[in-house]
C-alpha cells in the first residue's frame, strides 16, 4: 500500500490548518474541479476535501477544525502516515478562455479551490483572472501572497475592517458588476452568501458558478446525504458536480440540509475531544 506520508503540516490561523501529504498516483491526476477523499486509519470515515495544489506527487489541502476527523487529522505530525487518499473525484472544471473572471472565497474550502482554479485559468490567453478573499478579520487571514501571483488583480476583504476592505466579497463583486467587468463568476464558502451572490449576478445574466462540496459525507454517490436540486432536478454534488450553476441551484434546499448534520458532527466532535482530553 501506498504510504501518505505528511511532509507538511501548519496552522493557518486559530482555526484552520495547512497539511500536505505524498500521494503521486493522486496528484498527477488533480485538475480543477477535482476533490479527495482522506481516512486517517482503517476504522475512520471518508471525508472529503478540497485541494489547494498537486505537484511533485503531494497534495496541499487547508482543513477547518470541525468535527471529529479533521480534529483527529490535526493530531497527526509531519512524518505520520493516513491511511488512504483517495481521488481524483468530482468533475473536472474546463480551463478555457472565458474572458474577465472572479473567484470568491469566504471559508477554508474555497480558499483552497480559489487558488487552483485561478492558478490554472490564469495561463488561457485572453483571461483576466481576479481574486477575492473574504475573512472575519486580520488575524484570521492566510493565501494572500500565493493568490496575488496567480492573479490579474486580486481583492480581499475583512468584516471587521481591520484588514482589506471593510465587508465582503460580494460587495466587491457588485463594484466590479457596475464596472460592466465580469463575464463569469465562480465561488465556494459560506451557502447563505453563495445563494447571494447568484441572486446578484442573476439579473445580470452573468454565468455563476458555486461548489457545492461543503454538504458531501461519503463523497463517492453511496449515501444520497449531498443530493441537490439544479433546475429541478436531483443532483449528487460529489458525483455530478462540485461545481453547478448557481442560478439553477435550489439554495433554500441545499441550506436545510446542511443543518441537518450540525448536530450530529456537535456531538460526534465533542466526544472526540472528551477521549482525547482523558
Amino acid at each position: 500500500m501506498t504510504d501518505f506520508k505528511i511532509v507538511r503540516k501548519e496552522d493557518l490561523n486559530s482555526a484552520d490548518y495547512l497539511i500536505e501529504v505524498e500521494a503521486p498516483h493522486v496528484a498527477e491526476k488533480i485538475k480543477p474541479g477535482h476533490f479527495v477523499l482522506l481516512m486517517t486509519n482503517e476504522n475512520g470515515e471518508r471525508i472529503p476535501m478540497s485541494v489547494k495544489s498537486a505537484e511533485n506527487g503531494n497534495i496541499v489541502m487547508f482543513i477547518k477544525r470541525l468535527g471529529k476527523t479533521s480534529l483527529e487529522l490535526d493530531d497527526y505530525k509531519v512524518g505520520d502516515s493516513l491511511y488512504q487518499v483517495i481521488g481524483p473525484q468530482g468533475n473536472e472544471f474546463p480551463i478555457k478562455k472565458y474572458g474577465n473572471i472572479v473567484w470568491c472565497s469566504d471559508l477554508v474550502c474555497g480558499h483552497a479551490e480559489n487558488y487552483q482554479y485561478c492558478k490554472a485559468l490564469s495561463q488561457v490567453d485572453g483571461n483576466h483572472v481576479i481574486s477575492i478573499q473574504s475573512f472575519g478579520t486580520k488575524d484570521d487571514v492566510y493565501g494572500e501572497e500565493d493568490l496575488r501571483s496567480v492573479s490579474d488583480e486580486y481583492y480581499i476583504t475583512t468584516e471587521d475592517g481591520s484588514y482589506g476592505q471593510k465587508g465582503h466579497y460580494l460587495d466587491i463583486l457588485k463594484q466590479l458588476i457596475e464596472e460592466k467587468r465580469v463575464d463569469i463568476a465562480l465561488a465556494c464558502g459560506n451557502i447563505g452568501k453563495l445563494k447571494e451572490m447568484a441572486d446578484l449576478t442573476r439579473p445580470y445574466n452573468i454565468p455563476t458558478m458555486s461548489v457545492l462540496r461543503q454538504i458531501m459525507v461519503d463523497g463517492t454517490g453511496m449515501c444520497g446525504a449531498c443530493r441537490v436540486f439544479i433546475d429541478g432536478q436531483m443532483k449528487l454534488t460529489c458525483v455530478d458536480g462540485p461545481l453547478f450553476d448557481a442560478h439553477k441551484v435550489n439554495f433554500a434546499e441545499v441550506i436545510n440540509r446542511l443543518a441537518m448534520f450540525k448536530a450530529p458532527e456537535k456531538v460526534h466532535q465533542d466526544l472526540y475531544l472528551a477521549g482525547r482530553n482523558k
